[in-house]
């Protein structure tokens, strides 16, 4: 099935002509248009663009002077200003508010060729963890409808789990991209602060926040983070360093690789179901070569109130109109 394929697969089917870019980006608005009333992942699509950049692409395929990533459907949290469309952050506030210009981020993944179907659902301006916090109503989890997707960015999340899009970007201040992630059963990653632009991204405390990818695997992951990252000197806290490959680190051995676990994460109120998929996970890390390292983070149980003073507090500071 198309939709379960990789960016890699689809970039190569596109170029043997198996289908069109306009064929490709058909599919994924049909599966959207059709899951999106019991998921509720998106708040604003953007078909009828997609299918006009879907033609688009097809010219420039024709022609050879297609980009990189042409005919890639993806979907952008709404967190990110895009211009000539809504941009809510999920909230009443801004229900209005059409974007005069593109984040840096949306502008790379569109020259990059990406096609973005819509703007998913979040937590109103990034606060919550569980998708339940939007104007636009609660994200459903895919996988059932009786959990939560994780948040802030489980539109993206749920998105991508559902195969409504290859690939979704999400914004990560204290987990709003790996906990929903993990939720749905997907990859996503904060890079490092300062890796990728936030300019044109919708704040929540400007000194946590990050923007990265939201995708099926660790190798679509990593080309769209080769796309995403890199200075902008728009934005004063990005990183001026060059972007490596990302991908070419993704078949090396785990040989020499240590793995730290928290032992303090081990204990109550730990569902027994998830402590077998992460011990899981361990075996096999080890299996593969790396080597497996009980830590102790004894404070770690301040972690989640210390995190709840200092965003709220950045957040009222920085963002305050006073």
């Amino acid at each position: 099935m198309i939709h379960e394929q990789s960016i890699r697969e689809i970039l190569n089917s596109l170029d043997k002509k198996e289908y069109s870019c306009r064929e490709l980006v058909d599919h994924f608005i049909a599966r959207a248009s059709d899951a999106n009333a019991s998921l509720n992942a998106f708040i604003t699509d953007t078909y009828e663009t997609a299918r006009n950049e879907a033609d688009h692409m097809d010219t420039l395929r024709s022609n050879g002077t297609a980009p990189s990533l042409a005919g890639i459907p993806i979907a952008h949290k709404d967190i990110f200003c895009t211009r000539g469309v809504k941009t809510t952050a999920g909230s009443l506030m801004l229900d209005n508010f059409v974007a005069p210009y593109s984040a840096t981020v949306v502008e790379k993944l569109s020259a990059a060729g990406t096609i973005s179907i819509g703007k998913t659902n979040m937590d109103e301006f990034a606060m919550g963890s569980s998708n339940e916090n939007s104007h636009y109503g609660p994200v459903k989890n895919p996988w059932s409808e009786k959990v939560v997707p994780g948040g802030s960015s489980g539109g993206s999340a749920a998105a991508v789990a559902a195969r409504l899009c290859v690939a979704a970007t999400g914004t990560d201040t204290g987990g709003s991209i790996r906990q929903p992630a993990s939720m749905c059963g997907i990859t996503g990653i904060k890079p490092t602060y300062g890796r990728i632009s936030r300019w044109g991204m919708i704040a929540y405390a400007s000194s946590l926040d990050q923007a990265g990818p939201m995708t099926k695997s660790a190798e679509d992951a990593a080309i769209l983070l080769n796309i995403m990252a890199g200075y902008d000197e728009k934005d004063s806290t990005s990183a001026e360093q060059p972007v490596p490959d990302y991908t070419k680190c993704l078949n090396e051995p785990l040989k020499g690789l240590k793995l730290g676990f928290c032992k303090e994460y081990f204990g109550d109120g730990l569902d027994p179901k998830i402590e077998i998929a992460i011990q899981t996970a361990l075996r096999q890390f080890e299996a593969q070569g790396a080597e497996i390292i009980e830590i102790s983070l004894p404070s770690s149980k301040h972690a989640i109130p210390a995190y709840y003073v200092i965003a709220p507090a950045e957040a009222s500071a920085n963002l305050s109109t006073i």
